[in-house]
């Protein structure tokens, strides 16, 4: 019999979806907020993202599954035993997140965030030429669920979509030109936008330094969904500043939270949200969440392969 903690949020009918598929088993139901220390170290698997002080040690731990994409906390020397598997919610934020970044760069592209601030001022003009989806070239860094989701939205748009992943594959359809990670810098300047889709490892640290952003095409755009320290935060901001972006969209900041006194509030041409794209903030993400937490706890109990087990040395799914 397995002692199962769920931190997700469940009401009685996803209880019961629970529960029949853990028969025989414990299960204990509580929030990452809430739960005790001894409540997470009793426990042979977790559903949901416990913090890392709490998990940290864990004798008895088999099997976390977290409810997010971003394992970079979990993955770290010391915190897991070695003999833990660890699986995460890959598959569940790709509607979400991509339409909330293709929100962002329509609202830089046709100055919605400057008419919005005109409209608070009552200030009724126009300001002028606006840009397309249309025939831009956009560069996709990192093709997994959220960056294809992303791409097809700019296919279907009429955008010319350049991916860059770290694995070689087959190109997909809605994808006009595939690279390797090594092919960056050559394709930066060629980029009306930069569409960053990458998770926190230690290769995507800062990937976006002063350099690279001096090496995208001028007047351009990024966009950064992904984790706010693949970016250098005061480059970002001097880069638009002086023109050399067009602007910037970003659901993620390096630091989070952002400091009140922090330039970057009062950056025209940036477009920033707290980090809220993803999470439960739409119900679909929440759902897919649910479903992806619940077959892999069908194939934990049943001795079958789990689906987006992590590999600690990359932070990526397997």
């Amino acid at each position: 019999m397995y002692n199962i903690l769920v931190l997700i949020p469940v009401d009685d009918e996803k209880k019961a979806k629970l529960e029949a598929v853990a028969k025989g088993c414990k299960v204990t139901y509580s929030d990452e907020d809430t739960v005790s220390k001894e409540t997470v170290q009793q426990a042979n698997i977790i559903i949901g993202s416990p913090s890392v002080e709490m998990v940290k040690g864990s004798a008895n731990l088999k099997w976390l599954h977290l409810n997010t994409a971003g394992v970079d906390q979990y993955i770290k020397e010391g915190i897991l035993a070695e003999d833990v598997m660890l699986t995460n919610s890959t598959g569940a934020y790709g509607l979400a997140v991509s339409e909330h970044m293709f929100a962002m760069l329509l609202e830089i592209i046709k100055k919605l965030h400057i008419y919005r601030d005109n409209q608070n001022e009552r200030i009724w003009k126009s300001e002028g030429r606006v840009k397309t989806i249309y025939n831009s070239k956009v560069l996709i860094v990192g093709l997994g669920n959220i960056g294809c989701n992303f791409a097809k939205m700019v296919n279907a748009l009429g955008g010319y979509t350049i991916g860059v992943k770290r694995r070689p594959s087959e190109k997909p359809d809605f994808i006009d030109e595939l690279y390797l990670n090594d092919e960056l810098d050559n394709l930066l300047p060629k980029a009306d936008i930069v569409a960053l889709c990458l998770p926190s490892t230690k290769d995507t640290q800062k990937l976006f330094s002063k350099e690279r952003i001096a090496l995208m095409k001028e007047g351009s755009i990024l966009l950064n969904v992904g984790r706010g320290a693949s970016v250098d935060t005061e480059a970002l901001c001097d880069a638009v500043e002086s023109g050399h972006l067009l602007g910037a969209g970003i659901d993620v900041v390096d630091p989070e939270p952002l400091p009140e006194d922090h330039r970057l509030w009062g950056i025209k041409n940036i477009v920033m949200t707290p980090h809220v794209s993803g999470w439960y903030n739409l119900a679909e993400t929440y759902e897919r969440i649910f479903d992806i937490s619940l077959d892999n706890l069908k194939r934990f109990l049943n001795g079958e392969e789990l689906k987006n087990i992590i590999d600690f040395n990359t932070g990526y799914v397997k």
